[in-house]
C-alpha cells in the first residue's frame, strides 16, 4: 500500500511538472511567433492559485501603465477595507422647523458621491420633499459637496477628451453620471433631424443644424462647446439613422443643483435662493436617502470598465484617509499604499498610483503587484466572491463579451480589460484543465494596434485554459 501511494505521488508530482512545462513552451512559442513583439513590449505573469506557485513569468517586474486594469486595485482594496456592505448615499435633508407648508430654515441636498443617480432617483428625491408637506422654503436650497475637493479630474487626464462621457466632472453630486444623452433620429430627406435629450433640464441647450438623408452634408458631429466650458449642444452633419451619444456637460454639481431647483419649481415647491453649503451635523431632519449599494458600483466598474464608478470607490476610500478636511486624490492614493504595504507586503514607492480607474497615464505598476492583489482577492472569500461575479465573462458579458467566443477559454475566462494608447491589459482567472484556478496578468505596451494585442492575449487564454 505504501509504495502505492508512493507511486501515486511521484505520478501526480510528475504530471504537474509536466503541465506547468507544456504551459511554458505554450506561451515561449506564442511570443516567438508573435509578430506584435517586434515592435512593442509585454509584462506577463501567471500564477497557480491551487498550488500557490508561479507558472510562468515574462518581464513581470518591469513597470508598465495599466490603463483599466487599475480597476483590479480600486475594487480589491475598496471591498477589503470599506466591505461589500458599503453604501453610497444622497442624503436630503433641513434644517429649521416646518411652520405649516413653510420651511423656516434650508434645505440641504448632501453629495455622497454615487455615480448610479439617475433620473428617476432625482425625481424620487423631489417626490419626498413634496410629500413631506414643503410647500415653500422660506431659507435656501443648498447643495452639499463637500465629501471631496474641487478638483473635477484625476492627474494626467487628458483636456482634449472633455466632452466625452468616459472622462465627466468628479463631484460628489452627480446626476445620469454628469452626463446627457443625446438622441437623433430622421424625419425627411433635407429636414432637420428629430431631437431628443435625456434628462431634461434648462442647463443646457440644444443646437440643432443637421439635416436628413443628405450625404453633402457630412458625417454627423454630436457634441458641445467645451473648448468655452459651455453647455451648448451643437448638432450637425447627416442624419441617416437613429443615433445616441452621451455628452458630459461642464459642470456636474451644477447640472444637478441646476436640475434639482427646476424640479422642485415643477411640483409647486417655491424657494428664494440655492446655491452651495455645508450641511449642520446635527439639528437636521432628514426628507431621504437614496443608498446605492457597493455592488452596483463595482459592477459597472468592473463588467463596463466604468471610469466614473472606479473613482467614486477610490474617493470613498480616501474619505478615511482626510482626517475631517475634503478627499481628493492624494487620499485616494495613501488609501491604496496603506493596503499595499499592510496586506500585500508591497512598497508603495516602487510603484505610480495616481487615480482608481487607470486613465492617469502618470500610474505605473508590474504585473507581479497585480498578481499579489488578484492573489489577495481569491484566498479572502469575503472580498473574492463579490469581485469574482462583478468580472467580465469571455464570450458573454461586459468587455469581453466579443472576445474568447469559443475553446477553453469561453465562459471560462474573467478578467478585466484595460486600453489606453499605446496600452492593451488583461487581468483575471482562468480555470485550467486540471481543475486548477490560475490568476494571470498581460500587460501590452507601446502597441498601436489593439486589435492584435487582444488576439495576442487571448491566446494566451487559451493555452492556459488547456
Amino acid at each position: 500500500m505504501k509504495h502505492f501511494v508512493l507511486i501515486l505521488f511521484v505520478f501526480l508530482f510528475q504530471f504537474s511538472l509536466g503541465s506547468a512545462q507544456t504551459l511554458e513552451r505554450r506561451i515561449d512559442a506564442l511570443m516567438e511567433q508573435s509578430t506584435l513583439l517586434t515592435a512593442s513590449e509585454v509584462g506577463i505573469s501567471v500564477f497557480d492559485l491551487t498550488e500557490g506557485e508561479y507558472l510562468y513569468r515574462y518581464q513581470s517586474k518591469k513597470l508598465y501603465r495599466p490603463a483599466s486594469i487599475e480597476k483590479v486595485i480600486t475594487s480589491v482594496t475598496t471591498l477589503a477595507t470599506l466591505g461589500s456592505e458599503h453604501t453610497f448615499d444622497t442624503h436630503v435633508c433641513y434644517t429649521g422647523a416646518l411652520e405649516g407648508d413653510t420651511l423656516k430654515g434650508d434645505l440641504y441636498v448632501v453629495g455622497g458621491f454615487d455615480p448610479e443617480l439617475m433620473e428617476d432617483d432625482l425625481d424620487e428625491m423631489i417626490a419626498s420633499v413634496r410629500k413631506s408637506g414643503i410647500r415653500y422654503i422660506a431659507g435656501r436650497v443648498l447643495a452639499d459637496v463637500s465629501l471631496t475637493d474641487s478638483i473635477h479630474w484625476g492627474p494626467g487626464w487628458s483636456w482634449d477628451d472633455t466632452p466625452l462621457s468616459f472622462q465627466p466632472y468628479l463631484s460628489p453630486l452627480m446626476l445620469n453620471r454628469g452626463c446627457v444623452d443625446v438622441t437623433v433620429w430622421p424625419t425627411s430627406k433635407n429636414q432637420p433631424p428629430q431631437v431628443a435629450c435625456s434628462p431634461r433640464s434648462t442647463f443646457y441647450r440644444v443646437s440643432n443644424r443637421a439635416v436628413c438623408y443628405n450625404a453633402n452634408a457630412g458625417r454627423l458631429q454630436i457634441t458641445r462647446n467645451w473648448l468655452q466650458n459651455g453647455n451648448m449642444i451643437e448638432i450637425k452633419g447627416n442624419v441617416a439613422a437613429r443615433r445616441t451619444k452621451k455628452l458630459s456637460v461642464y459642470t456636474s454639481k451644477d447640472f444637478f443643483l441646476h436640475t434639482f431647483v427646476e424640479r422642485l419649481a415643477e411640483v409647486g415647491v417655491e424657494l428664494s435662493a440655492s446655491g452651495w453649503g455645508i450641511c449642520p451635523s446635527t439639528d437636521t431632519t432628514s426628507v431621504y436617502v437614496c443608498r446605492r449599494p457597493l455592488a452596483a458600483v463595482l459592477r459597472r466598474a468592473l463588467k463596463q470598465s466604468d471610469n466614473l464608478s472606479a473613482e467614486a470607490m477610490f474617493y470613498h476610500l480616501a474619505v478615511g484617509q482626510a482626517s475631517g478636511k475634503w478627499a481628493g486624490t492624494e487620499q485616494g492614493q495613501k488609501a491604496i499604499h496603506a493596503f499595499m504595504r499592510t496586506e500585500l507586503g508591497c512598497n508603495p514607492k516602487n510603484y505610480n498610483i495616481m487615480d482608481g480607474s487607470g486613465v492617469s497615464p502618470y500610474n505605473y505598476i508590474s504585473p507581479e503587484l497585480m498578481t499579489e492583489y488578484l492573489k489577495y482577492a481569491y484566498y479572502h472569500p469575503e472580498v473574492f466572491h463579490p469581485f469574482y461575479d462583478a468580472l467580465p465573462i469571455a464570450g458573454a458579458d461586459g468587455t469581453l463579451g466579443n472576445r474568447m467566443t469559443k475553446g477553453k477559454a469561453f465562459r471560462n475566462v474573467r478578467a478585466k480589460t484595460g486600453t489606453l494608447t499605446g496600452v492593451s491589459s488583461l487581468a483575471g482567472y482562468v480555470k485550467a484543465a486540471n481543475g486548477h484556478m490560475l490568476a494571470f496578468v498581460i500587460i501590452n505596451q507601446n502597441v498601436l494596434n489593439t486589435h492584435a494585442a487582444h488576439q495576442f492575449q487571448d491566446k494566451l487564454c487559451e493555452a492556459m485554459a488547456q
